[in-house]
């Protein structure tokens, strides 16, 4: 195949897709109530597969197969990129696409309970990535700001930040919420009556309930039917839990005290004895900001489970706590607490790595130097790098400093000790000379262990409604 022309081509689809995206979403945001109709031909188009493809083939799981056990590499090398696409095209247009049971993987979580995660076939990923290219600026032009997980160009940054602005501005008491097994239980009659809320073709909204009813292949072998829930892992499935959990996001924009209340309002409410409420949301993961009373909180408990239930979720009881911002919160991996500033009798909301995130990593780091010492220090030295620049990279945007000089002694006394199994009778003054250039800091070659506590940190910047649309409004 000809590199430059397939680039060529893949740029050409690209730029497509983007214009058909760019004003689906204005049509969106210019009629909420409209229903969009004739949708299917998009998820048929070749530019649109096409772009699905390139996603799918450059994502990380393009090396794992489904139940067909297929991989983007087969597909590549042995069935060739245009057969499939072009398969799949007459398929979707005849109607005769069936998509296959994803394959089921449990992985650990950190509190040290089970996930599930489903595994699709390449073929049903590239048409899930060409669906969502369909449906996600549709669903973009009414998604809330208050929502931050899996959308574009929003991250955990910006949820973490609200918090923080919000815990700041006289909204202290905090209800943390956690939704049981959200991606297992999600409601598909009330998951599609709210896509039917926008998406009139007949065509979709089957292909959608198709991907939903799918099945699972256990790790026992057995196919087992899926009821509810959309299969963590899928490419479709964080659209469609945020269509479903924009329930609770909408709620909140509708109560009083919320977000839609004027400075004036709020501030009568007040006056008044009563509180006024923010709502952050991160996927599953959703924290609720009250400027009031303990008891204003507790109230909103079974409020929030009355939302959530209409879409077939609940609660965790043992996740949905009550907390003062004095006492802190975790969310999303960080700590946010309001602390004195050391030397003044000021206070500030701060944020810091959690506990259990220190935790993690230094877990990770233990087991990566655990590993057999057959191996290549470079490859010890590269795997660890990997891991350590993505974590002080999340957390650089805090007050990580002293957490940072933390994890370089154990990152340094993990690598040592690594060493010194693998080479028992070696003294320290040629292990300094052979693996740490006669200094004290490992390395070899030119690959050298990554300084955590070279990480300078700065402060993530709020961007409120700032945050710009991936399809913006053309003239």
């Amino acid at each position: 195949m000809n590199t430059d022309a397939s680039e060529q081509a893949l740029s050409e689809a690209e730029q497509r897709v983007r214009e058909i995206q760019t004003k689906l979403h204005q049509w969106a945001g210019d009629a909420p109530h409209r229903r969009f109709d004739d949708l299917f031909n998009l998820v048929a188009d070749p530019a649109f597969l096409l772009v699905a493809w390139a996603r799918v083939r450059g994502n990380k799981g393009a090396r794992t197969a489904g139940v067909d056990g297929q991989t983007a590499y087969y597909v590549e090398a042995v069935r060739g990129v245009e057969v499939v696409l072009d398969e799949l095209r007459s398929q979707l247009k005849d109607r005769s696409f069936r998509p296959l049971p994803v394959r089921e993987r449990m992985i650990p979580k950190a509190n040290g309970k089970l996930r599930r995660l489903g595994i699709a076939t390449v073929r049903d990923r590239v048409v899930q990535a060409s669906l969502k290219l369909v449906l996600e600026p549709i669903f973009e032009a009414e998604f809330l700001p208050c929502s931050y997980g899996f959308r574009p160009n929003r991250r955990a940054h910006d949820a973490v930040a609200e918090v923080r602005h919000f815990t700041t501005r006289s909204y202290e008491w905090i209800v943390e919420g956690d939704i049981e097994a959200c991606f297992d239980e999600i409601s598909h009659s009330a998951l599609m009556d709210r896509v039917r809320n926008r998406i009139g073709d007949q065509r979709v909204l089957a292909l959608v309930k198709a991907f939903l009813k799918a099945g699972v292949l256990a790790e026992s072998g057995a196919v087992q039917g899926t009821q509810t829930g959309t299969p963590q892992g899928g490419i479709l499935s964080p659209v469609l839990a945020n269509v479903a959990l924009s329930v609770l996001d909408e709620h909140f924009a509708d109560k009083p005290g919320g977000p839609g209340c004027t400075d004036t309002q709020r501030a009568r409410r007040r006056r008044r004895g009563e509180a006024n409420y923010r709502l952050v949301r991160y996927a599953d993961d959703f924290v609720v900001m009250v400027a009031g009373s303990k008891a204003h909180a507790e109230t909103l408990l079974d409020e929030v489970a009355a939302v959530l239930s209409t879409v077939g979720l609940r609660l965790s009881a043992s996740k949905t706590v009550i907390t003062h911002i004095d006492e802190g919160l975790e969310f999303l991996g960080w700590h946010i607490q309001r602390r004195r500033k050391p030397g003044t009798d000021r206070s500030y909301v701060y944020t810091y790595p959690s506990r259990k995130a220190v935790t993690a990593v230094r877990d990770k780091v233990k087991m990566l130097c655990r590993q057999s010492i057959n191996l290549p220090f470079e490859a010890l030295l590269r795997q660890l790098n990997a891991l350590l620049r993505g974590w002080t990279a999340y957390f650089r945007a805090g007050v990580s400093s002293r957490t940072f000089g933390c994890l370089r002694a154990i990152a340094w006394q993990q690598v040592i000790r690594w060493l010194r199994r693998k080479h028992p009778k070696i003294t320290w003054k040629e292990l300094r000379r052979r693996f740490c250039g006669n200094r004290w800091w490992p390395a070899d070659g030119e690959v050298i262990l990554f300084n955590p506590s070279a990480v300078r940190t700065t402060r993530y910047r709020y961007r409120g409604t700032k945050i710009p649309s991936p399809w913006p409004n053309i003239a």
